[in-house]
Protein backbone atom coordinates (compact mmCIF):
# COMPACT_ATOMS: atom_id res chain seq x y z
CA UNK A 1 0.00 0.00 0.00
CA UNK A 2 1.75 2.86 -1.03
CA UNK A 3 -1.14 5.41 -0.44
CA UNK A 4 -0.87 5.60 3.58
CA UNK A 5 0.91 7.57 5.94
CA UNK A 6 3.84 5.90 7.54
CA UNK A 7 4.57 9.11 10.84
CA UNK A 8 2.64 11.56 11.21
CA UNK A 9 3.56 15.01 13.03
CA UNK A 10 1.84 18.32 14.26
CA UNK A 11 3.02 21.61 14.61
CA UNK A 12 3.93 21.75 18.22
CA UNK A 13 5.71 25.34 18.27
CA UNK A 14 3.17 27.15 20.52
CA UNK A 15 4.28 24.41 22.89
CA UNK A 16 0.71 24.54 24.65
CA UNK A 17 -0.29 22.54 27.51
CA UNK A 18 -3.38 20.10 26.56
CA UNK A 19 -5.62 18.98 29.00
CA UNK A 20 -5.10 15.20 29.60
CA UNK A 21 -8.29 14.69 27.67
CA UNK A 22 -7.03 16.53 24.67
CA UNK A 23 -4.17 14.52 24.87
CA UNK A 24 -5.72 11.76 24.73
CA UNK A 25 -7.55 12.27 21.51
CA UNK A 26 -4.70 13.67 19.60
CA UNK A 27 -2.98 9.73 20.85
CA UNK A 28 -5.60 7.42 19.82
CA UNK A 29 -6.33 9.96 16.78
CA UNK A 30 -2.48 9.16 15.44
CA UNK A 31 -2.43 5.52 16.66
CA UNK A 32 -5.41 4.56 14.63
CA UNK A 33 -4.69 6.66 11.75
CA UNK A 34 -1.12 5.36 11.67
CA UNK A 35 -2.59 1.90 11.98
CA UNK A 36 -5.26 2.41 8.72
CA UNK A 37 -5.48 5.37 6.52
CA UNK A 38 -5.85 6.00 2.52
CA UNK A 39 -3.91 8.97 1.87
CA UNK A 40 -3.14 9.67 -2.00
CA UNK A 41 -1.74 13.39 -2.67
CA UNK A 42 -2.68 14.77 -6.55
CA UNK A 43 0.19 14.03 -8.58
CA UNK A 44 3.27 12.21 -9.65
CA UNK A 45 4.29 11.04 -5.76
CA UNK A 46 4.94 7.51 -4.67
CA UNK A 47 3.89 6.74 -0.84
CA UNK A 48 4.50 6.02 1.65
CA UNK A 49 3.93 9.42 3.40
CA UNK A 50 5.34 11.25 6.29
CA UNK A 51 2.90 13.66 7.18
CA UNK A 52 3.39 17.30 9.38
CA UNK A 53 0.16 19.27 10.31
CA UNK A 54 0.21 22.37 11.24
CA UNK A 55 -1.59 25.93 11.47
CA UNK A 56 0.20 29.17 9.98
CA UNK A 57 -1.11 32.75 10.98
CA UNK A 58 -4.26 31.30 13.03
CA UNK A 59 -5.87 31.23 9.60
CA UNK A 60 -4.38 28.20 6.87
CA UNK A 61 -4.35 24.54 7.90
CA UNK A 62 -1.05 23.44 6.53
CA UNK A 63 -0.25 19.65 4.85
CA UNK A 64 3.23 19.09 4.19
CA UNK A 65 3.75 15.74 2.54
CA UNK A 66 6.99 14.41 2.84
CA UNK A 67 8.53 11.19 1.24
CA UNK A 68 8.76 7.99 3.63
CA UNK A 69 12.10 9.17 4.96
CA UNK A 70 11.41 13.01 5.76
CA UNK A 71 13.71 14.02 4.01
CA UNK A 72 11.88 15.32 1.01
CA UNK A 73 8.83 17.08 0.92
CA UNK A 74 6.87 16.46 -1.66
CA UNK A 75 4.19 19.32 -1.56
CA UNK A 76 2.33 21.30 0.53
CA UNK A 77 -1.59 21.79 1.06
CA UNK A 78 -2.98 25.47 2.36
CA UNK A 79 -6.41 25.07 3.35
CA UNK A 80 -8.15 28.57 4.95
CA UNK A 81 -9.45 27.34 8.04
CA UNK A 82 -12.47 30.38 8.12
CA UNK A 83 -14.68 27.04 7.34
CA UNK A 84 -13.96 25.10 9.75
CA UNK A 85 -13.98 28.06 12.78
CA UNK A 86 -17.65 27.47 13.89
CA UNK A 87 -17.75 23.81 13.37
CA UNK A 88 -14.64 23.42 15.34
CA UNK A 89 -16.29 25.75 17.75
CA UNK A 90 -19.33 24.04 18.08
CA UNK A 91 -17.27 20.43 18.44
CA UNK A 92 -15.20 21.89 21.52
CA UNK A 93 -18.41 23.13 23.25
CA UNK A 94 -20.00 20.04 23.00
CA UNK A 95 -17.01 18.06 23.82
CA UNK A 96 -16.75 20.12 27.12
CA UNK A 97 -20.28 19.50 27.97
CA UNK A 98 -19.39 15.32 27.33
CA UNK A 99 -16.08 15.58 29.50
CA UNK A 100 -18.38 17.33 32.32
CA UNK A 101 -21.37 14.71 31.54
CA UNK A 102 -19.26 11.85 32.18
CA UNK A 103 -18.47 12.32 35.53
CA UNK A 104 -21.66 13.66 36.53
CA UNK A 105 -24.71 13.13 34.27
CA UNK A 106 -27.09 10.18 33.60
CA UNK A 107 -26.12 7.22 30.73
CA UNK A 108 -28.78 8.16 28.41
CA UNK A 109 -27.44 12.25 29.25
CA UNK A 110 -24.18 10.92 28.13
CA UNK A 111 -25.21 8.87 25.18
CA UNK A 112 -27.44 12.41 23.66
CA UNK A 113 -23.98 14.55 24.29
CA UNK A 114 -22.25 11.85 22.53
CA UNK A 115 -24.45 11.32 19.37
CA UNK A 116 -24.24 15.66 19.15
CA UNK A 117 -20.51 15.54 19.57
CA UNK A 118 -20.22 12.05 16.86
CA UNK A 119 -22.23 14.02 14.32
CA UNK A 120 -20.31 17.51 14.74
CA UNK A 121 -17.32 15.12 14.20
CA UNK A 122 -18.50 13.65 11.11
CA UNK A 123 -19.91 16.74 10.03
CA UNK A 124 -16.26 18.14 10.00
CA UNK A 125 -14.55 15.28 8.65
CA UNK A 126 -17.08 15.75 5.42
CA UNK A 127 -16.16 19.22 5.49
CA UNK A 128 -12.04 18.32 5.93
CA UNK A 129 -12.58 15.51 2.48
CA UNK A 130 -14.35 18.33 0.62
CA UNK A 131 -11.93 20.93 1.13
CA UNK A 132 -8.94 18.32 0.24
CA UNK A 133 -10.58 17.30 -2.56
CA UNK A 134 -9.02 17.93 -6.04
CA UNK A 135 -5.61 17.81 -3.84
CA UNK A 136 -5.39 14.93 -1.34
CA UNK A 137 -7.41 11.94 -1.68
CA UNK A 138 -8.73 10.52 1.45
CA UNK A 139 -10.83 7.64 2.73
CA UNK A 140 -13.44 8.52 5.42
CA UNK A 141 -11.95 7.35 8.65
CA UNK A 142 -8.73 8.75 7.68
CA UNK A 143 -10.42 12.21 7.28
CA UNK A 144 -11.75 11.78 10.74
CA UNK A 145 -8.90 11.41 12.45
CA UNK A 146 -7.61 14.35 10.67
CA UNK A 147 -10.30 16.37 11.81
CA UNK A 148 -9.50 15.10 14.99
CA UNK A 149 -6.05 17.01 15.01
CA UNK A 150 -7.24 19.53 13.30
CA UNK A 151 -9.03 20.69 16.41
CA UNK A 152 -6.44 19.43 18.51
CA UNK A 153 -4.01 22.03 17.01
CA UNK A 154 -6.68 24.63 17.81
CA UNK A 155 -6.63 24.54 21.16
CA UNK A 156 -4.42 27.21 22.96
CA UNK A 157 -4.14 25.71 26.19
Amino acid sequence: MDHRIVNITLDERMGVRRSPEVEHERAVAIYDLLEDNHFAPHGDFTGPFVLHLGIEENTRLIFEVYDRTACERLCSIVLPLVPFRKLVKDYFLVCESYFEAIRTASPSQIEAIDMGRRGLHNEGAELLRERLSGKIEVDYDTSRRLFTLLCVLHVRG
